[in-house]
């Protein structure tokens, strides 16, 4: 506010003129504006996420869950690993349990996975859980960054229980940036308009190294219905049909989309 007083209090005749004072005013205040606009931007992620699908043996399920609530999430953080969110479909014939985990980066993620493998505890707890059989057929791991509109994760436990949506986007050959730009420019705003709550978005990292056209997201509804209702009246908005139509000008950006309704786990940070 100093430089803007002195702008005023100089003489304007013979020192300089009228537009001369707007520039250092502008000059004064634009350092002010930019760390403004940069206080309104959610913070880089730069973790390495990791979202694993549990299918659980026949029948051993609740088993599974029992081991990861009563010890596994314990020994992840042991280890350096963060517990973002465990759930189990609502609908679920593969006995499936999802979760994703956080790490520094990927080279703390292969750090904690061998540590946590060969941890004293967790060998007892996997031997003793396994006395009846085995609890899991069969593993799958998918590695994740967070996209720069993905908002922060917070925990939600003691919050009133949501159901949440786990949506994957597979795009068109050479388009993820474009789906990109139309979640970060129009849908997770519209998402929000019609009562959606935007928990996470990440861009799937291939593990050939080839070109991801993958995005994962995870959304919160009060309940399945309202859920479904808040869907449709996003369809029938014409701001996303307007959005959409000016993104897919030159062809469709998306190939297939793949919808999961889930409940999170009583040990879930995020319910």
């Amino acid at each position: 506010m100093g430089c803007v007083f002195f702008a005023f209090s100089l003489p304007l005749q013979g020192f300089f003129n009228f537009s001369q004072m707007i520039r250092i005013i502008t000059f004064c205040l634009l350092p002010v504006l930019l760390l403004t606009m940069g206080a309104a931007l959610p913070p880089k992620d730069d973790r390495y996420y990791e979202m694993r699908i549990y299918y659980a043996a026949p029948g051993k399920l609740e088993d599974l869950q029992a081991r990861f609530r009563n010890h596994t999430t314990k020994i992840f953080e042991k280890h350096g690993m963060t517990n973002v969110g465990y759930w189990v479909p609502q609908e679920n014939p593969e006995n499936k349990l999802v979760y994703i985990l956080s790490y520094p980066g990927k080279e703390a993620r292969a750090k904690a996975w061998k540590a946590f493998s060969s941890d004293p505890g967790w060998q007892n707890v996997q031997k003793t859980s396994e006395a009846n059989g085995k609890l899991v057929d069969r593993v799958e791991s998918i590695f994740m960054k967070a996209t720069d509109y993905s908002p922060k994760i917070t925990s939600s436990v003691g919050k009133t229980p949501r159901v949440f949506q786990l949506r994957t986007y597979t795009s068109v050959p050479g388009k993820l940036p474009n789906v990109h730009a139309r979640f970060r420019d129009h849908t997770t705003r519209l998402f929000r308009k019609h009562g959606m709550t935007n928990l996470g978005y990440w861009e799937v990292i291939p593990k050939d190294g080839a070109e991801s056209n993958t995005l994962i997201y995870v959304l919160a509804h009060p309940s399945k219905e309202a859920g479904e209702k808040s869907f449709n009246d996003f369809r029938a908005d014409p701001n996303w049909q307007k959005a959409r139509q000016a993104s897919e000008a030159n062809g469709p950006i998306v190939e297939k989309v793949e919808a999961v309704y889930m409940n999170a786990t009583d040990y879930s940070r995020l319910r």
